[in-house]
């Protein structure tokens, strides 16, 4: 062999090496199932992770770690002078997944994201019905009545037409809800009579292709090999799923997962000492509390409501769960870093003499059982479930109320609390877009109180014209306003126990190199490696 021939040969198996070095599969202990992988049926982070963040994309996105937007599958927009109009330049050679049930004969283009957007806005179209849930992002954001049309100008120019101005309009669109699929499966499966299959075998054009899902066990992906920005360097992508944060511990420090999501606040210094571990933290976009049914006998009338948020010990509470200086006391719906949070609200002082005189006056006997849902296992808002909700028990006893705690699998939790069925539910809420709206609109408006995920059932029409109105408007400080008013609204009605904002943890392997913890608490894997 002549030298540069052996030179190159030298250099390949080098390369080869030293690649190989990365090419190791990725084990993320999660802390629950996915409720499924078709979306835009669902609301829930960890079913965002598993479907969201791996096999699909959105039309824009946000940077790795960041609330800033970049594009996506669109390469570039235009917005015009009225805010009404937005046209999309769609990316060209993006490839749809290939697997043993599907495909592609295309590339992705504008007759996908028409497909995408139709399906939740047009009752006509025949995937519309195809959801036993609905579409409830969609529909508690009122883009049924904000899209006035999505309309192909050609294959990559996509043109949306919006009823009114809305601020917050592109940070929606980098909402999992707005995932854009092949229509191409779609009509696959609707023409072979598997429609329920868009569940359970999700084709999309995201970094990982889904490759099968045991129930309660694990979720597997294998890269995408034609993936736009690159195929990720992990080999394949697990999802173990341990509701147990002990356990999702055990299995970080055993080497079965080299990625554990939410570690309890109390085990982060051990991991800091542990040469083999490091952690990821950040102060994230989210808020714990408990929602109280205000449909419910007693719990529809405020003095009770009242009552209940001055019996509950709310520092007490959070030092607690999550330790000192691991999590701020929640007064409002969202954490001061969000605009427009109201520094005027207050939670009231614990007065338990003054709480039994309210419940006395709304005519409560004493004794009155309440019921709690509340999850089995831990995450990022609540570590520690059961502890929560006896402390709160312990509280409420005080004044006179029995409160039956049933805990359950969370999306049955969910699934049940979007039914109306407890008087209180435990839960929280992280920020999609890092927009005041996306928390006040799908959790406190009068139209997710129809479709349940309002699980306080809370409607307002005081609060929900300030809402609409600062999404309507483009300036900042006005925005800032009314969002303070509605603040004041909320919690003039007290419909929430708001509880905390917690800091988000990580808890990896040092072998771990390119993952970025999100203020959105969303998890991609699209350029983790190991070591």
């Amino acid at each position: 062999m002549n030298p540069l021939a052996l030179r190159a040969a030298l250099a390949a198996i080098i390369l080869s090496a030293s690649s190989g070095l990365w090419a190791k599969p990725l084990v993320v202990c999660t802390e629950a199932s996915p409720e499924g992988f078709d979306i835009v049926q669902f609301t829930t982070a960890v079913t965002a992770d598993a479907a969201a963040e791996t096999v699909f994309d959105r039309l824009v996105d946000f940077k790795p770690g960041t609330t800033e937007l970049q594009p996506a599958l669109a390469e570039r927009w235009e917005i015009s002078a009225d805010g009404l109009t937005y046209t999309f330049h769609l990316r060209q050679g993006v490839k749809f997944h290939r697997t043993d049930y599907f495909t592609p004969t295309r590339d992705f283009n504008a007759d996908d994201v028409l497909w995408s957007f139709q399906r939740q806005l047009d009752p006509n179209h025949p995937w519309h019905d195809k959801t036993s849930v609905g579409y409830p992002y969609f529909e508690s954001m009122s883009f049924k009545n904000l899209l006035t049309s999505v309309e192909k100008r050609d294959a990559h120019t996509v043109v949306f037409t919006l009823s009114r101005p809305q601020a917050p309009f592109l940070r929606d669109l980098a909402m999992a809800f707005t995932s854009i699929y092949s229509a191409e499966y779609g009509d696959q499966l609707l023409k072979s009579g598997k429609t329920a299959e868009l569940n359970s075998k999700p084709i999309g054009t995201g970094p990982f292709i889904f490759q099968r899902y045991s129930k309660d066990a694990q979720v597997r992906y294998k890269p995408n090999p034609d993936y736009f920005r690159g195929k990720p360097p992990a080999d394949a992508l697990i999802f173990a799923i341990t509701p147990d944060n002990n356990v999702r511990l055990q299995k970080l420090r055993a080497d079965e997962c080299q990625i554990a999501l939410y570690p309890k606040p109390d085990d982060i210094p051990s991991i800091k000492r542990d040469p083999a571990l490091k952690v990821a933290e950040m102060e994230a976009l989210v808020i714990g509390y408990v929602a109280l049914n205000t449909e419910h006998p007693y719990l529809s009338d405020v003095r009770v409501r009242k009552a209940i948020s001055m019996a509950f010990d709310h520092q007490a509470h959070v030092d607690q769960l999550f330790g000192k200086g691991n999590a701020l006391v929640a007064v409002n719906p969202y954490p001061p870093s969000v605009l427009g949070y109201n520094s005027d609200n207050r939670n009231p002082p614990r007065d338990i003499d003054k709480a039994r005189a309210l419940l006395e006056e709304a005519d409560v006997p004493e004794g009155a059982v309440l019921t709690l849902f509340t999850r089995n296992g831990g995450g990022a808002i609540n570590p520690n479930p059961r502890l929560s909700a006896e402390m709160l028990q312990a509280d409420l006893a005080r004044i006179g109320i029995r409160l039956d705690i049933r805990i359950m699998e969370w999306a049955e939790m969910l699934r049940r609390a979007k039914k109306g069925e407890a008087d209180m539910v435990a839960t929280g809420w992280a920020s999609d877009n890092g927009d005041p709206d996306n928390f006040l609109t799908p959790l406190l408006s009068c139209e997710a109180a129809k479709n349940g995920e309002n699980y306080a059932r809370w409607c307002s029409s005081k609060f929900d014209e300030l809402i609409t109105r600062a999404r309507e408007v483009s300036d900042n400080d006005e925005r800032a306003t009314l969002y303070k008013q509605a603040l004041a609204v909320y919690d003039d009605d007290q419909p929430w126990i708001s509880v905390a904002h917690p800091k988000l943890f990580t808890a990896m392997r040092q072998s771990v190199e390119g993952y970025h913890v999100n203020p959105l608490t969303n998890n991609n894997f699209a350029t983790t490696r190991v070591k």
